[in-house]
């Protein structure tokens, strides 16, 4: 049986905790920052947990995670 292939784009956005749960970053962070309030970048930091709705989803592209 061949192996089963990871969605590379996944793979860069997303990482398993070990607890299971899977983190990811908050979006509207990369660029175009100087329009955005420091509260706001502020709050924008650190990682989250995905939602429960996305985690089938996310899963299936990252079989190994």
């Amino acid at each position: 049986m061949p192996k089963m292939k990871t969605k590379r784009a996944a793979a860069k956005r997303f990482k398993p905790r070990a607890s299971g749960s899977i983190k990811r970053a908050h979006a509207t962070k990369r660029h175009i920052l100087t329009k955005r309030t420091t509260k706001n970048k502020r709050q924008l930091r650190g990682m989250v947990s995905i939602h429960e709705s996305d985690m089938a989803s996310v899963r299936r592209m990252l079989p190994y995670a």
